[in-house]
């Protein structure tokens, strides 16, 4: 996923930061724009439509990656992370069509974090 990462959202210097880093970084920066955009989506639909756009492209980066066969993660994450991928693409459509709350695709994206940071499950 890093390479597509790295494509799409700039080339931060890897001698500085670890890949998961880079990772959290990334879903950390996307996810504090959907929060800000849901809660002004309808004052702002362009900044809505465009958090919605950049989630969407580093959830397309990161399905490119986990389906392409020298992925190093198991198999079953793997597949995991491309639902998540499809499911997030369908919750984006239904946003953007009627301005549907996007408090899932935030939750995703923490849920996400969590686990680049290394922690299990909530409890």
């Amino acid at each position: 996923m890093m390479y597509q990462a790295r494509a799409a959202y700039g080339r931060p210097d890897p001698a500085l930061r670890s890949n998961r880093q880079i990772e959290y970084d990334l879903f950390a920066r996307i996810t504090r724009k959907l929060s800000e955009a849901n809660q002004t989506r309808t004052k702002d639909f362009p900044g809505f439509a465009r958090a919605l756009h950049e989630n969407q492209r580093l959830w397309t980066a990161l399905a490119a990656d986990v389906a392409t066969p020298g992925n190093a993660l198991p198999q079953q994450l793997r597949a995991r992370l491309f639902y998540l991928y499809e499911f997030t693409a369908s919750q984006t459509r239904k946003a953007l069509a009627d301005g549907t709350d996007i408090t899932v695709l935030i939750d995703i994206n923490t849920a996400i974090m969590r686990g680049l940071r290394g922690e299990g499950e909530p409890k």
